[in-house]
């Protein structure tokens, strides 16, 4: 019996394409791990942030998002620095990632429907949060998942209740 094939979802090569292609909306800013990772939230959960709508779907708990998606950022930009798509900047700011010259032609290349979509939400993020400072995309993501926390609470103090 052979092996399945690996998922490509929440992959390295997922993360890394949706990392890609902010990337590439962000030319020729780079940015740090930090920000990709913010980022990569913000291309898929964008209504959160009143932008367009998101292109996955609302899931409770996403705020543990973050924590899961650092490591897959990192796993995807070790993948397309090993393709030449992306490059490694040191800097007085740290280690910064930017597209190469190669990653825009790339991405020119795949035409499936979501991937037109989720060029368009990183347009939006690098255009909306790009001209932050760390420090306030930081209050930024800390706001969105207060707002999110809140929204749900009176459910769980329901359930509480119950309980008692």
């Amino acid at each position: 019996m052979s092996e399945p094939y690996p998922s490509p979802f929440n992959s390295a090569l997922e993360t890394g394409i949706r990392t890609l292609t902010v990337l590439v909306a962000a030319y020729p800013n780079a940015h740090d791990l930090s920000r990709l990772v913010q980022y990569d939230y913000l291309v898929v959960h964008s209504a959160d942030a009143n932008g367009p709508p998101s292109l996955h779907p609302p899931l409770p708990l996403r705020s543990g998002e973050l924590l899961v998606r650092r490591g897959l950022v990192e796993s995807g930009l070790q993948l397309l620095m090993s393709r030449s798509l992306t490059g490694r900047v040191l800097s007085s700011e740290g280690v910064l990632y930017r597209a190469e010259e190669l990653a825009g032609a790339f991405l020119d290349n795949l035409t499936a429907p979501y991937l037109r979509e989720l060029r368009a939400r990183a347009e939006w993020v690098t255009h909306t949060f790009d001209v932050l400072e760390p420090g306030e995309l930081d209050v930024v993501i800390k706001g969105l998942f207060a707002a999110w926390t809140t929204e749900f609470q009176p459910i769980e103090l329901g359930k509480q209740e119950e309980l008692f």
